[in-house]
């Protein structure tokens, strides 16, 4: 008896590992995420005069650093009406304003206008705002 209780030991360790590599599946890894950030959508949308004499109404949403945006204002103060927590917004949205009532209604209505359009405010608020933007986006669009 006293012989079996060493080699039962050495057995139960063996199954034990065997079960824990072999049998035992390993956790799957989280999946990485499409989207690197946040998206903080603009609460006002855009209406403007194109270049071209006719208008658009655009919604603009901005893919940021996780929480470097909204809920950026000093306690107690309050935005204005239909501007959201960015406390740089306005330059923002003054950038856009600038950006879309120079284009022509081919900008806004081709996919690749919208994508040079997106690339260049963007290019612009990097410039001008100390918002770590990493997209543009516009989920809405119409052209009249």
């Amino acid at each position: 008896m006293k012989k079996m209780l060493p080699i039962l030991v050495v057995l139960l360790v063996a199954v034990g590992g065997a079960y824990k590599f072999v049998l035992a599946k390993p956790a799957k890894a989280a999946p990485k995420p499409k989207v690197a950030g946040e998206v903080y959508v603009l609460p006002k949308e855009f209406l403007v005069n194109l270049n071209d004499g006719r208008y658009a109404k655009v919604q603009v949403a901005l893919v940021v650093e996780p929480a470097a945006g909204g809920g950026g204002h000093a306690e107690g103060s309050t935005p204005p009406e239909g501007y959201g927590s960015e406390p740089q917004e306005a330059i923002v949205r003054d950038l856009i304003t600038d950006e879309l009532t120079d284009a022509h209604d081919e900008d806004l209505i081709s996919k690749h206008g919208r994508e040079e359009l997106k690339k260049s405010l963007l290019k612009a608020i990097k410039k001008h705002t100390d918002i770590h933007v990493e997209e543009v986006l516009f989920p809405d669009v119409t052209v009249q």
